[in-house]
């Protein structure tokens, strides 16, 4: 039995947490959208006990998207991430913003 249980924990530790890649558009061209404004969006993810993450593996693409969909565009251009945290008695907590100008693509 112990030998399972470390056998979990291992697998545990060496499997860690990933999360899928930011990707920002960077090849829009001049004239084929139109500007909407000034978007924002944030969103928070939670550290448990300084070692469950809970909601901190997409909390970059969720802020990025919520930015987006904050002007109801399709991308955004010059995008701000700025971060800032927060403790409590259990957790870690870890807000990021993103802002930045948001475009609607012509069709």
């Amino acid at each position: 039995m112990k030998r399972i249980l470390l056998a979990y924990v291992l697998l545990v530790f060496v499997a860690g947490c990933h999360s899928a890649p930011l990707k920002i558009p960077t090849d829009m061209a001049s004239s084929g959208y139109d500007v909407l404004g000034e978007g924002e969006g944030s969103s928070t993810g939670i550290m448990l006990f300084n070692f469950i993450p809970i909601g901190q593996n997409e909390r970059f693409q969720e802020a990025y998207h919520n930015a987006i969909i904050s002007k109801g565009g399709d991308a955004l251009l010059n995008p701000e991430i700025s971060e800032h945290w927060f403790w409590a008695y259990v957790l870690n907590g870890y807000v990021t913003t993103v802002k930045g100008t948001v475009i609607k693509y012509r069709k």
